[in-house]
């Protein structure tokens, strides 16, 4: 015989979890104010020593902020980068989804839309004809650090971009500054990416999935790096002359109402395709992701 509903409800409450919504709860709801520990624990009716611990655990997230003179708590800056996203998670799932399961039947692959959550990468959407095994999957990670994570910032803005060079590199890297400019160039004005197919890159996405640079080893960070040459060294540029290309995948972005970059829309290829074939698929990506871009209220650079 079944639980009753009642019961099974009551076995999955944690009351140490609910007094941490509590606060966070009561602290939303009066956004521009600040509470004493004393105040805050009869408020919610929480011990003093309990609320404590909430308290310094969520400042130390940085959920919370500690004014040290008078003592008092309020909202902290990690609640914006996690409205920013639910906000965007919720705006963008079911549109973008619309759209790139157009996408995914007119050229029969995987098409999928990601973008920068805290430091990582995050696989926020993916669609796939039934028949294909997708190459990746929703909520896998990527670190955000040279050499993964150009096109986050590609399209962006130029202090966005030398930001992102600028941080610790996940892997070691060299950098041809002459061949960066012109990747950038490139793709700033055909409006997407082409990212050649290598077995190299191959066995480096699969090896970055799922951790952050710090997490890497010091030898597999120096095993993968001997992977790497240089930064934009994958994208497939105009001046190279030949026909047909095998090409991993083609990369667009989205825009968001500041006209700034949002979510990258990929469509998988992982094929030999010549030039004719490639412009045509870059095209209904980019057509993709402006309607994308136009549905979430954006604006395109």
């Amino acid at each position: 015989m079944s639980e009753p509903v009642a019961a099974q409800t009551s076995a999955r409450r944690s009351p140490p979890t609910e007094r941490v919504v509590a606060v966070l709860d009561f602290l939303t709801a009066h956004p521009t104010r600040q509470f004493g520990l004393s105040e805050l624990a009869r408020r919610l009716d929480i011990s003093k020593p309990t609320c404590l611990g909430i308290v310094s655990a969520l400042v130390d997230g940085g959920y919370l902020v500690r004014n040290d003179e008078a003592k008092t708590y309020g909202l902290g800056p990690a609640l914006i980068a996690a409205g920013r996203a639910a906000q965007e998670g919720f705006a963008v799932g079911p549109i973008a989804r619309r759209y790139l399961e157009e996408l995914s039947s007119q050229f029969d692959t995987t098409c999928t839309a990601s973008g920068v959550i805290g430091d990582r990468i995050t696989i926020l959407e993916l669609t796939c004809p039934p028949r294909v095994r997708p190459t990746t999957k929703v909520g896998e990670v990527y670190p955000f650090a040279p050499p993964v994570g150009l096109m986050y910032v590609l399209w962006d803005s130029d202090r966005s971009l030398d930001a992102w060079l600028h941080r610790e590199p996940a892997l070691p890297v060299r950098r041809d500054h002459e061949r960066l400019d012109r990747v950038v160039e490139q793709c700033r004005r055909t409006g997407y990416l082409v990212e050649t197919l290598t077995p190299m890159g191959h066995r480096l996405h699969t090896a970055m999935a799922g951790v952050a640079a710090h997490e890497l080893p010091r030898e597999l960070r120096e095993l993968l790096g001997e992977m790497v040459a240089n930064l934009g060294e994958r994208v497939l540029l105009d001046e190279e002359d030949a026909t047909e290309h095998p090409v991993s995948l083609l990369a667009a972005p989205t825009y968001d109402a500041d006209s700034r970059q949002s979510l990258v829309i990929t469509m998988h290829v992982g094929a030999i395709i010549d030039r004719a074939e490639i412009a045509e698929r870059g095209t209904a990506l980019v057509r993709t992701a402006d309607a994308i871009t136009a549905a979430i209220g954006g604006r395109r650079r």
